[in-house]
């Protein structure tokens, strides 16, 4: 891998007249806003519908996701998947997208091995984020894991002391002014956006790995319960 010391982040990439999802997607294969689309086979943006009432936030993208060029649609996204369908939230609701759009992995023989993000990359990679949050007004944002976090929450922020817990969106955020306004149509007109909450819990993969995977499992099965219930005010959605 190259050296990560510095990068000329992404913000260059983004078009300023992107107005959808997909001018953003199809934008975002250019980015080379860090060393890691050198080795990567492509970029991965999020996926779902602009009007999602949730959003997830996760960390990067995996060895399948990079193949495939879709986020969570390898064993972490099938667990997740299994989640959302436990807590009773509606997967047709659903925004998916990652913190980090290109895989970040050490070669051992013939075998990609993840590589957890750098700060360089989570910093290089947020104005993505950014441009997808102005197209998106969620009810909840779910943040799965401390890379998700540290891109939305900052560095201090910590999952394992504040997971499951419903925060304000976006007076939560590092800096809640980036995505303080939404776009009301395609003439650059902007509004401030809807009050929405956030949760943290663990990322799927850090279930995958536990010693006790039943317990991790209904651990965020119980996190995603929360925002279940957020939607509507009962159990279910």
């Amino acid at each position: 891998m190259a050296d990560t010391d510095t990068a000329p982040g992404a913000q260059r990439f983004i078009p300023p007249q992107a107005d959808t999802l997909d001018d953003l997607r199809a934008a975002a294969t250019g980015c080379r806003g860090c060393e890691l689309y050198r080795d990567a086979s492509q970029t991965v943006f999020g996926r779902g519908d602009a009007s999602a009432r949730v959003v997830f936030v996760g960390e990067q993208p995996g060895d399948m996701e990079d193949q495939k060029g879709l986020p969570f649609v390898g064993p972490a996204g099938r667990l997740l998947r299994k989640a959302v369908d436990d807590a009773k939230l509606d997967p047709a609701h659903i925004y998916l997208t990652n913190a980090v759009k290109h895989f970040r992995f050490e070669l051992r023989g013939k075998r990609r091995i993840h590589q957890t993000p750098d700060r360089v990359h989570i910093t290089a990679c947020r104005p993505w984020l950014v441009a997808e949050f102005a197209q998106l007004t969620p009810e909840v944002i779910v943040v799965l894991g401390a890379t998700a976090a540290k891109a939305l929450l900052g560095p201090t922020f910590r999952v394992t002391r504040q997971r499951g817990e419903l925060l304000p969106w976006p007076a939560a955020a590092q800096h809640p002014q980036d995505f303080h306004q939404v776009p009301v149509d395609n003439t650059g007109h902007t509004a401030d956006a809807p009050p929405a909450q956030l949760l943290a819990t663990i990322h799927p993969s850090a279930v995958l790995r536990a010693d006790n995977q039943d317990v991790a499992y209904d651990g965020l099965v119980a996190d995603l319960t929360v925002v279940s219930r957020a939607l509507t005010g009962r159990p279910g959605c």
